[in-house]
C-alpha cells in the first residue's frame, strides 16, 4: 500500500515540475491548465504502469547450423561471417561468451568454438613442441 502511495506521490511531484515548467516557457489559456495537468498525469502513470512481457521472436541464423561447420572455418550464426575462432568475435561484437552463444542458438554444448582443420594445427605444433609429455620423458630424450 505504502509504495502506491509513494508512486502517486511521485506522479504528482512529477506532475507538478512539469506543468511549472512548461507554463514558465509557454503561453497557455487558463482553461487549458486543468487538460495539461490531466494528460501529464495519466502519460506518466502509462509510463510506470507494469508492462506485458513480449514473447520473445526466436533469432534467425545468417546460415544453417549444418552449414555453419566446415573443415577451414567455422560460420558465425549471427552475422554469416567466417572465421577460424569465433569465440574472440562473439566477445568483441556481441559480448556473449561461448555458452551463451550455444545457448542462443539451442546449439549442442559440444559445438566447436574453433574450425577442425586450425584446432588439427594447432594440436600439432603443441605435440611438435613436446606440450601435454611429462617432462621426465622429455629430459630422457
Amino acid at each position: 500500500m505504502t509504495s502506491d502511495t509513494d508512486t502517486l506521490l511521485d506522479h504528482v511531484a512529477l506532475t507538478r515540475d512539469i506543468v511549472s515548467t512548461f507554463v514558465a516557457n509557454n503561453s497557455l489559456q487558463p482553461a487549458e491548465l486543468p487538460g495539461l495537468i490531466t494528460a501529464i498525469h495519466a502519460t506518466l502513470q502509462q509510463l510506470s504502469a507494469p508492462q506485458a512481457a513480449l514473447p520473445a521472436e526466436r533469432p534467425v541464423p545468417a546460415v544453417s547450423v549444418r552449414k555453419s561447420i566446415t573443415q577451414d572455418y567455422l560460420v558465425c550464426l549471427e552475422d554469416g561471417k567466417q572465421f577460424k575462432s569465433l569465440k574472440r568475435h562473439l566477445r568483441s561484437k556481441y559480448n556473449l561468451t561461448p555458452d551463451e552463444y550455444r545457448a542462443r542458438w539451442n546449439l549442442p554444448s559440444d559445438y566447436p568454438m574453433v574450425a577442425p582443420s586450425y584446432a588439427s594445427e594447432r594440436s600439432q605444433l603443441a605435440k611438435a613442441m613436446g606440450l601435454g609429455k611429462e617432462r621426465r620423458a622429455i629430459a630422457a630424450e
